[in-house]
């Protein structure tokens, strides 16, 4: 035992080393965080990047129903909180839409999967748990919406980063599905890690959408990450009438409607991807999706399977999960945030039971940005910035993912405003196809400083925007050229990929749609400093529940 324990310690220091050597060698001609901060950088507009963001039509082949009765359609995967298992998720029987609906009975179709790590035979069965929801104006002429059968079922005993066969459905009936593959994640280790990690925000259902997507998969990543805005059914009338700007269309709709016929579309135009690939997501203000009763999120709690419950969160809008040796967390914006929350207290028990020497990349994503020079959304999380910035800095988080704003920008490490050698990178990559089109304009441009009062958000809760303090910018509400926080920016559609290659560097690139390939548009290596930048002590206890 002693011999096989030595030999596993040396096994582990020879794979440390030969990724250090790697992480080294590819770093050759691609900047670091270790060379910043950087002069900012704004990349010209450039109209002819902007690409077709008009929606696909119900009539597209690749959003109409392929399958029969109950059979299963609008199948994803996604992850639990550790290696050892995983959701598989999916719909069975059609949605109604209309002013007499009857929904479908969840008890009336089984949630089972098959899976096993041959294709024949699948030798492991598990059951989960089905439901509907609905969607429900009560204003003469809205059309209400009673979903399809969706279905959750947790496979659990998996081994770390092994090809997995299923199928799911109901074999009573007949009503299978196809044979579907994922891959478990790596083992939770400072050398262990997912090779591509896909990163995506506001994504909508557009043809650009759908050139982000196939320039994603084009990368094969291991995980996607969805920071937010989904389907934008909330650009729809219950009548199907759609427009790029709701407000606009439509001022004076007694309640703000949603098409959620084109939540279906959407997962069944991803189905080839997330099927295979885990999907994780977090809400963005498209799915507040208000309704009878003041429901919100009805379709986001529903349609996807989120790690709640195993990583002790009592909600579907924070969670947080393992993969391989970074720890994810994803916070609810839309949700009470205050240190007094219940979300800021679950936060606090999560970072102080992360492990950084099995998990040594924190990683934080929720969907509207703290930083940001757009003028489009400017300020607008101020209160939660103000609110939990300094519990998430003191825990050593190493990147920060947003959406929300539709375009690129990166910063340097920044904390408060300020630049400072231990503070998170935050991107946008609110840059995905959506329908509203590009953020093209910059609050620090002549004329584009918004008016304070203008910025304010109350999905979002109070109103905290003011003035600098201090700094270049102090007593403005705006800086007069390209923040100093802001390394670069690019209004262009696309997706990102971050590969962490060790403890301690990890390359984001993130790629631009361009004609009829992906380009890379911003690449650097983010390295941390442990050394340089300590965090608090883990607790002794481990937190997690076990999975």
């Amino acid at each position: 035992m002693t011999f096989w324990r030595l030999f596993a310690f040396a096994l582990s220091i020879i794979i440390i080393i030969i990724n250090i050597n790697v992480a080294v060698t590819d770093s050759k001609g691609i900047p670091s965080t270790l060379d910043g901060p950087f002069d900012a950088v704004t990349v010209p507009y450039d109209v002819s990047l902007r690409g077709n963001a008009v929606d696909l039509p119900d009539t597209d082949p690749r959003v109409r129903r392929r399958v029969n009765g109950f059979q299963p359609e609008q199948i994803s995967v996604s992850l639990s909180v550790n290696y050892d298992s995983v959701w598989i998720s999916w719909v069975t029987g059609e949605f109604q839409i209309g002013d007499n609906i009857k929904p479908l009975d969840p008890d009336s179709v089984a949630s089972v999967v098959r899976y096993g790590r041959t294709r024949f035979p699948l030798t492991h069965e598990a059951t989960g748990y089905s439901l509907v929801y609905n969607q429900l104006y009560p204003f003469e002429g809205l059309q209400n919406y009673t979903s399809g059968i969706i279905h959750h079922v947790r496979l659990t005993g998996l081994k770390p980063s092994t090809l997995y066969y299923y199928r799911c459905g109901d074999p009573s009936i007949s009503a299978m599905s196809d044979i579907y593959h994922f891959r478990t994640m790596p083992v939770s280790s400072p050398w262990s890690y997912p090779k591509r990690i896909a990163v995506v925000g506001d994504l909508g259902l557009t043809y650009n959408t759908t050139d982000t997507i196939t320039h994603l998969t084009r990368n094969k990543p291991d995980l996607v990450l969805l920071v937010g805005d989904v389907t934008y059914a909330n650009l729809y009338l219950t009548n199907g009438t759609g427009s790029d700007c709701y407000d606009c269309s439509f001022p004076h709709a007694p309640i703000h409607e949603t098409y959620q016929p084109r939540w279906d579309y959407w997962g069944r135009f991803m189905q080839s991807v997330i099927s295979k690939t885990p999907i994780m997501v977090v809400e963005g203000n498209h799915e507040i999706e208000e309704q009878a009763g003041n429901q919100r999120f009805a379709a986001y709690s529903s349609r996807f399977a989120f790690p709640s419950k195993e990583s002790n969160s009592s909600s579907t809008f924070y969670y947080s999960f393992n993969a391989g040796g970074i720890h994810f967390i994803m916070l609810g914006a839309y949700v009470a945030y205050s240190k007094s929350a219940e979300q800021y207290k679950w936060l606090e028990r999560d970072l102080a039971n992360v492990d950084r020497s099995m998990t040594p990349w924190l990683v934080a994503a929720w969907h509207p940005p703290w930083y940001s020079s757009y003028q489009a959304h400017y300020k607008e999380a101020e209160c939660m910035r103000m609110e939990m910035e300094e519990l998430l800095y003191s825990y050593g988080v190493d990147i920060v993912f947003n959406g929300h704003v539709h375009a690129y920008e990166r910063s340097n490490r920044v904390y408060n405003y300020t630049l400072d050698p231990c503070g998170p990178v935050h991107i946008i990559v609110g840059d995905g196809g959506n329908r509203e089109k590009m953020a093209i304009e910059h609050a620090d441009e002549p004329g584009n400083c918004p008016e304070p009062s203008s910025t304010h958000d109350a999905s979002l809760g109070g109103f905290c925007a003011t003035n600098f303090t201090s700094g270049p910018a102090a007593g403005k509400f705006c800086w007069d050229r390209q923040p100093d926080y802001s390394a670069f920016r690019e209004s262009s559609f696309g997706h990102g990929i971050l590969e962490v290659k060790n403890e301690t560097w990890a390359l984001w690139t993130w790629y631009r749609n361009q004609d009829l390939n992906s380009k890379v548009g911003d690449q650097i290596y983010i390295v941390r400093q442990p050394d340089m930048c300590p965090v608090h002590i883990t607790l002794p206890k481990r937190w997690f529940a076990d999975s």
